[in-house]
């Protein structure tokens, strides 16, 4: 079967939306490239990329538009993602958990994209990429989509101002006064490997903040919902850590349901109890690391772990730093 790139008829719309807005002939730019002419109705659909991208730039040039593709982000908010992403990012411990699953579902949102985190010695940079894409011209459209999505995840975590030091284009483009007056104290660069947006590496460690945007898809199964079950875990957990967690099946007991359709429930948010664990334990370690002069032996039994050494490799995998680190970050704050 033939690969075609394909994306969500979601990042189309605000295209259009700006070229209704001015008047523009839409509906026979988006015929001219055998695109959907009602898109409204279709936005989780997919639809080819490569004529979505001709249509954009054709668009652009034919009214006169700088910078459409930043145009559009304007018109995109992180509702626009996918709901399961949006969801396994409100219950990720962590920015760089959170950036993990974006990475791991990035091509749900275009079918050729890919993420990648990139270190360096005191920032990374969260990339992206179009596959088979290469040398095609004004991939700028879909980079800037690509950028900001990777903002608006850091933003759940630093707040809804946050401003990254550099957005970068793989695209050989650099935006217009007015675009750039938009990103204060922002560096553009552009020809770059790929488009990635940088932030300092102990953003990484930040914990998450639930917004609106931030629900779960809906529940198809009877009793409680899949997310019920995870906020009220948060809540029972932390009793439990230093005295013994409950077993899978004890806790499927106490909510009512079956093993099995409890481990169904919570693969319908893409998590596993073991993630759930995970973050109660992190919750529960940062906040003794940060407010309290805890040894961190002691930390690491009151958050459920018989081996220090074992909690200190769960808790770097999860923050990007040790615990001990993470206390410094924390006091420099």
């Amino acid at each position: 079967m033939a690969n075609i790139p394909l994306t969500r008829c979601q990042f189309l719309l605000p295209f259009t939306g700006i070229l209704d807005d001015i008047g523009a002939p839409t509906s026979s730019l988006l015929e001219k490239f055998r695109l959907p002419s009602s898109l409204e109705d279709k936005s989780d659909l997919y639809i080819p990329l490569l004529p979505t991208l001709r249509f954009a730039e054709t668009a652009q040039k034919s009214q006169g538009i700088e910078d459409f593709g930043f145009l559009a982000t304007q018109r995109i908010s992180y509702s626009h993602m996918r709901g399961k992403t949006r969801t396994l990012i409100a219950q990720s411990p962590t920015l760089l958990v959170a950036l993990r699953h974006a990475c791991r579902w990035a091509s749900r949102e275009d079918t050729v994209l890919s993420m990648w985190i990139e270190y360096d010695v005191d920032h990374v940079r969260i990339c992206s990429k179009l596959a088979r894409t290469s040398g095609f011209l004004h991939l700028e459209h879909a980079q800037w989509i690509q950028n900001i999505f990777a903002i608006y995840i850091v933003r759940q975590f630093a707040g809804p101002d946050w401003m990254p030091p550099t957005i970068a284009f793989e695209a050989r483009y650099t935006p217009g006064p007015v675009t750039q007056a938009s990103w204060p104290n922002v560096q553009f660069l552009s020809g770059q490997h790929a488009a990635w947006v940088s932030l300092p590496i102990s953003y990484l460690s930040l914990s998450g903040r639930l917004t609106e945007f931030s629900l779960p898809p809906d529940d198809p199964e009877d009793g409680p919902s899949a997310y019920d079950i995870v906020e009220l875990l948060k809540l029972m957990l932390p009793a439990y850590l230093d005295e013994g967690i409950p077993a899978l099946a004890n806790v499927a007991e106490m909510a009512g349901i079956s093993t099995r359709s409890f481990q169904r429930k919570l693969s319908h948010l893409g998590l596993t109890y073991s993630d759930i664990l995970d973050t109660v334990r992190y919750e529960n370690a940062s906040k003794l690391l940060r407010d309290t002069d805890c040894k961190i032996i002691d930390v690491s039994f009151s958050s459920g772990y018989t081996d220090p050494a074992h909690f200190s490799r769960a808790f770097r995998r999860i923050s990007g730093v040790t615990p001990r680190q993470f206390r410094e970050q924390s006091r420099l704050k």
